[in-house]
């Protein structure tokens, strides 16, 4: 057909075009546009794929991204309410303390060692006088410091190392996956008897330099992975053939869609790096009194768990109740994140 006869062989009867604002032609052009006319009208119907009718578009009609999505499902999900409501009540007790316990947690009086529950002591005493209530709400600020410095420098060392790696590969990958096999091969609980054995501190930091030294190959590898499948989609094939440097396509492309598995890894490592510094403190070799800590005072208490087991449950209780709370979390925000189990 002449080019110069299209637009008519396009006109509906009467040379204007049909009422329904489809256009009825035959021939290859013709076919494409009423495609196209389809797809549109597709697209804004209510009932449609990415309309405002399904879960799939926002109000505006405009489908939703991974994270708003993801968003819209653990708005939904009872398991990641539940675990939110337990952190942001631990953050709060770890922050201000003294909200709800007004005692000192290392004011104690040998004279009520030992002693059951009693009118403003609802946990009773340890065995060095000292309220086990007050205790147990001030070790709250030390196993959310612990876990949360933890996980920020374990995700930070991993996820660069191990995005360096899956992006650039070559011999830089090869070394640093012979790295993190040594590292893999060191028994954590071990390593920490060894390293912590020599530190005489108190403070926290010690503990979480440890736990980021030993605890970043699984985030560098999990992150590598990641960055391994990004790099191979289309859109960052189209960025490098229009001449974006690699620093562009790594922090503008690879990055915002690699980094959902290191989050959710991340969330549930924040809770076993809590369990982690209870049970290095609880052998002798994490935090050292007078720090208060879960941990420590479960080491306390356990040769009196037969005469006065508060002492124990009520630690070790709290410290139960954080990691299930931050892995439970970590599980709501898998499975918000992950297409597959949609």
């Amino acid at each position: 057909m002449p080019e110069t006869e299209r637009p008519e062989a396009l006109r509906g009867s009467g040379g204007r075009p049909p009422e329904d604002g489809r256009i009825a032609a035959t021939g290859a052009g013709g076919a494409m546009d009423l495609a196209a006319s389809e797809a549109t009208t597709l697209e804004r119907a209510p009932g449609a794929p990415g309309g405002p009718g399904l879960t799939g578009g926002g109000p505006s009609g405009k489908p939703r991204s991974l994270w708003s999505d993801a968003w819209h499902d653990l708005r939904r999900n009872p398991v990641f309410v539940i675990s939110g409501l337990v952190i942001a009540f631990l953050v709060l007790i770890a922050l201000w303390p003294s909200l709800i316990a007004s005692g000192n947690p290392l004011s104690c009086d040998l004279a009520k060692a030992q002693e059951g529950s009693q009118p403003g002591h609802p946990f009773g005493f340890d065995g060095q006088g000292c309220d086990v209530y007050t205790r147990t709400v001030y070790g709250a600020r030390t196993s959310v410091t612990v876990g949360v410095c933890a996980t920020l420098g374990v995700a930070l060392l991993g996820s660069v190392l191990g995005g360096l790696a899956g992006f650039f590969g070559g011999a830089w990958d090869a070394i640093l996956s012979r790295v993190t096999d040594i590292f893999f091969a060191i028994p954590v609980v071990l390593g920490g008897l060894v390293l912590l054995s020599v530190v005489t501190s108190s403070t926290v930091w010690p503990v979480v330099g440890f736990m980021v030294l030993l605890g970043w190959p699984q985030i560098s590898r999990i992150a590598r992975g990641a960055v391994i499948t990004a790099k191979q989609h289309d859109y960052v094939q189209a960025a490098r053939a229009l001449g974006a440097s690699s620093t562009r396509i790594l922090l503008r492309h690879i990055t915002p869609n690699a980094i959902a598995p290191v989050i959710v890894v991340a969330t549930i490592a924040l809770g076993t790096f809590i369990a982690l510094e209870a049970t290095l403190s609880y052998l002798g070799v994490g935090l050292k009194p007078p720090t208060v800590s879960w941990g420590i005072d479960i080491s306390a208490a356990s040769p009196y768990i037969r005469n006065a087991p508060h002492m124990l449950l009520w630690p070790a209780g709290a410290l139960a109740i954080t990691v299930l709370a931050f892995i439970m979390l970590g599980d709501a925000v898998r499975d918000a994140l992950d297409p597959k189990l949609r």
